[in-house]
């Protein structure tokens, strides 16, 4: 894996990094789901991750990693809201300056609590305007650092710390099934998990809406797609990025696609038997496990729970929906 922006040494530096700053997420299990599905499922828990969602891991490895010259300067991001955040918490915490750059259409929650941890929010559109220009133009006349959601090696390794430490709570594991967007979560996850257990299946899954990392891998290059219309905002990207698509491609087992009927009968489930509240994109890999998207039957399987951040009024109106 020499010729991947990330190796398992990484990863392992990153979770040491985070040891007694990120919250050990716990691992939960559901004899329901079990039933369901034939499988024996562990679900890792980063609802319950500080700032709400796994992102915390990467954005506080890579800030963790500035120069001093770096953090005195300040960072640039660029998020739809949980890498907001991630930043916005993990500047703090180091005194560094954070302004993100957020979709005027973000969700409530995710825009408060980004500025509440001290981000300079930046808003955009995200369908006629491109984030990343805006971020590198802020990033050029104010001296930041650009901190990516997905495309940069700290953030990655950050984020295959949820892989690594649920490995070592659930053991040795047949699947491994995190959501996907940009593939910074896959990619780490899928390094720390076939350096862990060799022999152990890995798949992404994305929105419906919005299948270019499937695309991707069947073409051998990178698909770019217009902005996909989904309910799971956190996948709502148009690519994958230069450093995830070769780890993707080498790594990975599988990408399938859920809809967003069924990412709200998963809110439903989490919420109703598993007393949590999960946001659209964090039930992504789950989703796919308990609809047979990924064939789970006689399996221990690891299923990355994402993220918990949703407007309450949101959450409530998806989950009052007419059922399937």
């Amino acid at each position: 894996m020499t010729n991947l922006a990330i190796s398992f040494s990484d990863v392992v530096a990153a979770h040491r990094r985070l040891s007694g700053v990120a919250h050990h997420t716990p691992v939960l299990t559901s004899a329901t789901a079990d039933e369901m599905t034939g499988a024996r499922l562990h679900f890792k828990c980063e609802n319950f991750q500080r700032m709400g969602a796994f992102k915390f891991r990467g954005g506080y490895n890579a800030i963790a990693q500035l120069t001093p010259q770096q953090q005195a300067a300040g960072v640039v991001a660029f998020s739809s809201g949980n890498h907001a955040q991630a930043i916005a918490l993990s500047a703090k915490l180091f005194g560094v300056r954070a302004v993100i750059v957020m979709p005027k259409d973000a969700p409530a929650a995710k825009v408060a609590a980004t500025r509440g941890y001290g981000g300079e929010v930046v808003l955009y559109d995200r369908y006629t305007e491109d984030r990343q220009e805006i971020s590198q133009a802020l990033a050029r006349d104010q001296g930041l650092t650009m901190i990516p959601p997905y495309d940069h090696a700290h953030v990655m390794a950050g984020q295959g710390t949820a892989a690594k430490e649920l490995i070592e709570q659930a053991g040795p594991l047949d699947v491994l099934i995190t959501p996907l967007g940009g593939g910074g979560l896959l990619s780490g996850c899928a390094v720390a998990a076939k350096a862990m257990n060799p022999n152990c299946k890995v798949y992404g899954v994305e929105p419906e809406a919005g299948n270019d990392a499937q695309r991707s891998l069947r073409e051998g290059r990178i698909v770019h797609i217009d902005t996909p219309s989904t309910i799971a905002d956190g996948a709502q990207t148009q690519h994958l990025g230069e450093l995830t698509f070769p780890v993707l491609r080498e790594l990975v087992d599988g990408v399938v696609t859920v809809s967003d009927a069924e990412l709200i009968e998963q809110m439903r489930f989490f919420a109703a038997r598993m007393k949590m509240v999960v946001e659209p994109t964090g039930c992504l890999a789950a989703a796919a496990a308990m609809t047979g998207k990924v064939d789970v039957r006689g399996k221990r399987v690891g299923v990355i729970v994402s993220g918990g951040n949703v407007d309450l009024a949101r959450f409530a109106t998806l989950l009052g929906q007419q059922q399937a």
